[in-house]
């Protein structure tokens, strides 16, 4: 039964998360595209909103690359180029971790507190909103949470969920290697792969519209008409 348990939460239900996120981006983009925005609410408070979006915006980025260089590259990748555990643990995920992540929390505390306090902000919103909003706040407050408790507990999480995470995508999960991660992880992790399978039916999916024709479109080319009259 425990096996069972293990089973599900570390192989079906990442699969399941994961499906959802490449099959409803997939629906979204293909037949409800014009329903993908940002649905801005400038208009009502800009100054929250300015401050919590930039934050939030360069903590998460930040964050997402951290997370895919201690997640996809093996730890004997960066031994090779002389970077030690105690460096890339120092380095990488102290002093780069706990910024990149204090930079989102707070950006997305700030955005939560803005919905749910500014009324004409808060009755514009729908569910959707407000439930990705705390789901973020939730999911980041625990990442940073698992950045900084690091620092005291004899526990290198590349030895056990890094190779989890890559053997997914291998196809030959390793679910035992998750039996002894520390619970908070595991809820992180949880947390994460529920953001995911939320992501298509959400704003959140804006990210994935960017501008790329506006780098291979022709010029525009302005001409002065000098003896134009007006």
């Amino acid at each position: 039964m425990h096996n069972g348990w293990s089973i599900f939460l570390w192989v079906v239900y990442p699969y399941v998360m994961l499906a959802s996120f490449i099959i409803g981006n997939f629906v979204r983009f293909k037949y409800f595209h014009c329903s993908i925005t940002a649905k801005s609410s400038e208009i009502f408070e800009k100054k929250k909103l300015m401050i919590g979006s930039i934050t939030f915006h360069v903590g998460i980025i930040l964050a997402f690359f951290g997370h895919c260089l201690g997640m996809l590259v093996p730890q004997s990748w960066t031994a090779f180029f002389g970077i030690t555990e105690r460096m890339y643990h120092l380095y990488g995920s102290l002093m780069m971790g706990i910024p990149a992540g204090l930079l989102a929390f707070i950006g997305i505390a700030i955005l939560t507190y803005r919905r749910m306090t500014v009324m004409r902000v808060f009755k514009t919103s729908d569910l959707n909103d407000i439930i990705i909003d705390w789901a973020l706040l939730i999911t980041i407050a625990l990442g940073l949470s698992c950045t900084i408790t690091g620092g005291f507990i004899d526990y290198n999480y590349r030895l056990t969920i890094g190779p989890w995470v890559r053997s997914l995508f291998t196809l030959h999960p390793q679910w035992q290697l998750m039996a002894n991660v520390p619970l908070i992880y595991k809820v992180h992790i949880l947390c994460g792969f529920a953001i995911f399978g939320y992501f298509p039916y959400t704003r959140l999916v804006h990210a994935l519209t960017l501008p790329w024709q506006y780098i291979f479109r022709r010029y525009i080319v302005y001409r002065r008409r000098v003896n134009a009259t007006y």
